[in-house]
């Protein structure tokens, strides 16, 4: 998920897409009034990326860093929230003591700075002292968002120790999904924080292989001639890498906290349905499958994930990818498969400025909740972000908590 880059990202997505069929919605096994006193998940994610919503700055002391964050948890519960979506681990760097890799730069502004406290051990403390689910936030494969050095990266960084580990792509740095000893290492360094803490969950986004640019190449080429030969394509194989870290880091959470639940919140769209009988009636410039090697749908048959979270975040209506026909899709797609739906909410989308009608409008987010209500398989929400859910600089948020979360429920 992607802040600043996710915010473009969709922009250009939504600019590519052509005419979309809704739909065709399902009538579910409970009505929306017996469903309104079941489980439900109820959350919103925290970036920690950029600064997007936590901290709002970098070099804040310790105790400010600490007091933003409980007046978030805060805020989650006045919202009658359940869940928070902590990010601990965005660019190869750590948010908790004693980890394989650095200090995250976003909290004092140098990457390998001790800030003077432990922010995940901290965070998941107050959040069950709330009663609200901390589930710890990883991404895998970024290494750096703004230059693509990686003698620029703190020392002993393992992406500066093994550069031969990592991928320049436009203008960023990744590690190589190719590797073997590189998927075990990012699986080794997000596993260290779920030994450590009772997370309630890990979570990954949107990033896999890189969003495409146009005209640029992700050079994995050496990796894909050493591993790559009992594959039909260097696509099969990417998608093979892809597929194997997902399942390999299930087994192993549910080996060492078995009660922790792996999820996912990808791109809404796997594939377009005029490309496969399977897909989504979308015409998406983008889909996880064919451009970033992520087979979300077989993540979903194949019971890896305990839930996903599909970015769904265009509005009810839209001419191309509409919310309306997104959702019945994902709600066809878990049917049966014992793994939860949530439904990622563009909550940052919601301003009175917006220049799509539909998000100037305070009821549109409402209105997305009511539409999923009908789905029986949508057991809850997410939405992005954390400091629009305390903002909520049109209304929706304070809307969907009128209509939508008059009582207090479990997450499941």
């Amino acid at each position: 998920m992607a802040y600043i880059g996710r915010r473009s990202l969709l922009a250009t997505a939504a600019g590519v897409l052509t005419a979309a069929a809704a739909g065709t919605a399902r009538a579910a096994s409970r009505g929306p009034a017996d469903r309104a006193a079941l489980p439900e998940f109820r959350g919103m994610w925290i970036a920690s990326v950029h600064n997007v919503d936590w901290p709002s700055a970098t070099g804040l002391s310790a105790a400010g860093q600490r007091a933003e964050l409980i007046a978030l948890l805060d805020t989650a519960v006045r919202r009658r929230l359940n869940a928070v979506v902590l990010q601990v681990r965005p660019t190869a760097d750590a948010m908790w003591p004693g980890a394989r890799e650095p200090w995250s730069q976003w909290l004092t502004g140098v990457q390998g700075r001790d800030p003077g406290w432990d922010p995940l051990g901290t965070a998941v403390a107050e959040a069950h002292a709330r009663g609200l689910e901390l589930h710890a936030w990883f991404n895998p494969y970024r290494v750096a968002n703004t230059h693509t050095d990686p003698s620029r990266l703190a020392a002993g960084h393992p992406a500066r120790t093994n550069p031969d580990w990592t991928v320049p792509y436009a203008g960023k740095l990744y590690y190589n999904p190719g590797l073997p000893e590189v998927r075990t290492f990012v699986q080794d360094a997000m596993l260290e924080a779920v030994a450590r803490y009772p997370v309630d969950g890990v979570h990954w986004d949107d990033y896999f292989y890189p969003y495409p640019v146009e005209g640029r190449h992700f050079d994995d080429d050496a990796a894909y001639e050493e591993y790559g030969g009992g594959f039909a394509s260097r696509a099969d194989w990417r998608r093979h890498n892809t597929d194997t870290l997902v399942r390999e880091m299930s087994e192993r959470i549910k080996a060492l906290r078995p009660g922790a639940r792996f999820g996912v919140s990808p791109f809404a769209v796997w594939r377009n349905g005029d490309r496969d009988p399977l897909g989504s009636p979308t015409r998406a410039g983008v889909g996880t499958y064919d451009d970033l090697y992520a087979d979300t749908r077989k993540w979903v048959t194949e019971g890896w994930l305990d839930y996903i979270v599909p970015q769904c975040y265009w509005h009810i209506g839209h001419e191309a990818a509409d919310y309306a026909a997104l959702v019945p899709w994902w709600a066809r797609t878990v049917a049966g498969t014992g793994v939860d739906l949530y439904i990622g909410e563009a909550l940052y989308r919601c301003d009175r400025n917006s220049q799509t009608p539909a998000w100037r409008d305070p009821a549109e987010l409402s209105r997305h909740l009511t539409l999923a209500r009908e789905h029986a398989e949508v057991r809850g929400h997410v939405h992005f972000s954390a400091k629009q859910v305390v903002a909520d600089p049109n209304g929706a948020m304070a809307r969907v908590v009128t209509d939508h979360y008059r009582a207090v429920v479990p997450p499941r």
